[in-house]
């Protein structure tokens, strides 16, 4: 019960099981013309935007930052490739699409570049040099629209976010990629263990010869490229580019899901398999929401009561008070068998 993944494993646990009995078909998996369905995999296509932002989120909260501006980037990277598509003779080919893609993705390197650049070499506040983004972001993706939504249709395109491969949905498999990714790069490589020292004590990291300015930089532009991979996943699904709601409040519940993993917002150690969990939880919380009824308005608060127990479940002061109960139960076990 110590493991900083007890209580989100629980809460999963909870909200599916909330599900089943709401709905006794919630597990079921169907195959139609060789593609899965069925409520989980609606869970695991529908998290998976907010997956790729928190896996980014999390190795930016490792360096004890935060990056705002990932709904902005979604959003700029949504207009930027519906743009393309449409200035295009023909919205149907791949290539276009691919010219689109790879536009959309190189702007948003730019876009971590610059939160890099005022977090690491001006040495702004991150939450400033995010918020300064996230307040400006949404403005650019309008001037890129014009103030329209824009339709495209575009059957690659579509196929990013509401297409299959091998039976699974691509924004499943991509999310998979990056999740991977960057477990490999963090885990099986030094950078994490640079990570973990940085946002424990920059300064001390400093003098043992890590170089906390290109770190940071670099952990800024890797979020900045999973937000526009998940704005283009958003984008496609609603084969429209909304300037104003695409990716709205998704930094939040990217936070959040890091939070309900068990990283710590002081920075240091961090979990992205807990990230995994914390993102499943936020999206089968948002399922639950509609599958026992509860009105769609109160969404957020329904959210933000669930990851405020996870968060006093996983409260250094409830496991000291477990623990307590743990030591009494023993001793009084003791003392049973030795009367």
């Amino acid at each position: 019960m110590a493991h900083r993944l007890f209580w989100p494993v629980v809460m999963l646990i909870v909200l599916l099981g909330i599900n089943l009995i709401a709905f006794p078909g919630f597990f079921s998996v169907q195959v139609r013309d060789g593609h899965l369905f069925g409520s989980l995999i609606d869970i695991l296509r529908n998290g998976s935007p907010t997956l790729m932002i928190a896996v980014g989120m999390t190795l930016v909260i490792a360096t004890r930052g935060i990056d705002l501006s990932v709904g902005a980037v979604c959003a700029i990277s949504g207009a930027v490739a519906c743009s393309i598509i449409l200035g295009s003779p023909d919205p149907g080919n791949p290539g276009t699409v691919a010219v689109a893609v790879v536009v959309s993705l190189l702007i948003s390197l730019v876009l971590g570049l610059w939160n890099g650049f005022l977090v690491a070499v001006v040495g702004i506040q991150p939450i400033i040099a995010t918020l300064i983004l996230m307040t400006a972001g949404r403005g650019v993706a309008m001037l890129i629209t014009e103030g329209q939504i824009l339709t495209v249709n575009s059957p690659p395109f579509k196929a990013i976010g509401s297409g299959f491969f091998l039976g699974l949905p691509i924004a499943v498999l991509i999310a998979a990629v990056i999740f991977v990714f960057a477990v490999v790069i963090t885990r099986r490589t030094a950078l994490g263990l640079m990570i973990e020292a940085v946002g424990i004590n920059p300064e001390a990291s400093r003098l043992a010869g890590v170089r906390a300015r290109g770190l940071l930089i670099t952990v800024y532009v890797f979020t900045a490229v999973c937000a526009a991979i998940a704005g283009l996943v958003l984008t496609s699904n609603q084969t429209a580019a909304d300037a104003n709601n695409t990716g709205l409040f998704i930094e939040l519940d990217a936070i959040l899901a890091v939070v309900i993993g068990g990283t710590s917002l002081a920075g240091g150690r961090y979990s992205l398999f807990g990230t995994l969990i914390g993102a499943l939880v936020i999206q089968t919380l948002v399922t639950t929401v509609y599958t026992v009824g509860i009105p769609p308005i109160v969404t957020m608060v329904f959210k933000a009561a669930v990851v405020t127990v996870v968060c006093l479940l996983q409260s250094p002061r409830t496991t000291q008070l477990i623990e307590s109960a743990r030591r009494r139960n023993a001793r009084r076990r003791g003392r049973a068998v030795t009367a």
